[in-house]
């Protein structure tokens, strides 16, 4: 896997080219607008007036793959999302061009000090464009392009939770992981595959819709997009649900408005609080962002999650 140089030293000299060759438009405005460990996303203003997207990624290949997840996903929720322009790639570059969404992520501050009613309108129409993915279903758990699972749990352990672990006792091991934290995950991983599995249907997920990756309007927190697929794939709808209450998504009563409108399993709240926490591991191990306070509260939440189990059981 070929890691390609996406500072802004190589792209911003580089991306007017591409841009004009794609779309036959001048753009000699750039503006830096957000990123993380996979990719870098800039604000391009063409020569019509027009603003688009422009995301340049680490990976070669990434920019196909969300490509298509972008298209899946717009094509079945009345939520807007970022329309795909051109995907682009050679040796050193890969990159994927978008429409540009108004608004700013709810993972800004400010739209904290919305009112409790603002809150709940959000959180209704961001649930309402979930259930829409949720009532895609598909006949086999797994990736876009190849599920091949008959079980959920059969898929879950033996695509993540397996090979996860396996990593994070190397990263135990090497001093760059907490034994404590591994033993967390280990105890709760017994007592998840202890659980019946539910009978759920495959459904249509986008994988990654925390707050970073919901627009809104700044002035009165009304939706505007999701962005930033990742990973979409067809799975359990409760494993699209721990990425609601990540950072401060529960200020906005995202995970509890769901519940409100769609009864989950029996013990949903323990499983999204063990996916929270593993996936949090996981960013160790793929070179996604590490944020500690969220790693230590998805740890807390499944403590406490555990506990009230072992207390039911």
């Amino acid at each position: 896997m070929k890691i390609l140089d996406n500072s802004d030293k190589h792209l911003l000299p580089i991306l007017p080219d591409i841009i004009s060759k794609e779309l036959g438009k001048n753009a000699d405005k750039f503006k830096f607008i957000g990123g993380g460990s996979f990719g870098r996303v800039y604000k391009a203003v063409l020569s019509d007036g027009e603003s688009i997207a422009v995301k340049a990624y680490r990976v070669q290949g990434s920019q196909y793959e969300e490509a298509e997840q972008l298209k899946l996903l717009s094509a079945n929720t009345s939520v807007n999302m970022p329309e795909v322009l051109f995907t682009y790639e050679d040796e050193d570059t890969a990159i994927l061009a978008m429409s540009f969404c108004p608004g700013q992520n709810v993972l800004n501050p400010m739209f904290l000090l919305k009112n409790k009613e603002q809150k709940q309108n959000f959180a209704d129409d961001v649930i309402a464009g979930m259930l829409e993915w949720h009532s895609v279903t598909n006949d086999k758990f797994g990736s876009l392009s190849n599920p091949v699972y008959d079980s959920w749990y059969d898929y879950y352990k033996e695509e993540k939770q397996k090979p996860w672990l396996a990593a994070l006792k190397k990263l135990s091991n090497n001093g760059k992981f907490s034994k404590k934290k591994l033993q967390l995950l280990m105890e709760a991983t017994q007592l998840f595959n202890s659980l019946l599995e539910e009978n759920t249907k495959p459904v249509l997920i986008h994988s990654d819709l925390n707050i970073m990756n919901i627009m809104a309007d700044p002035k009165t927190l009304k939706l505007n997009a999701f962005i930033d697929p990742c990973a979409c794939m067809w799975a359990d709808r409760e494993y699209d649900l721990f990425q609601l209450r990540n950072m401060w998504g529960d200020a906005y009563s995202l995970y509890e408005t769901y519940k409100q409108k769609y009864k989950l399993s029996e013990y949903a709240d323990f499983r999204v609080a063990y996916y929270g926490a593993m996936n949090e591991a996981h960013c160790r191990l793929c070179g996604g962002l590490i944020m500690p306070i969220w790693e230590i509260l998805c740890n807390n939440r499944l403590k406490k999650e555990m506990k009230k189990l072992k207390e039911k059981m």
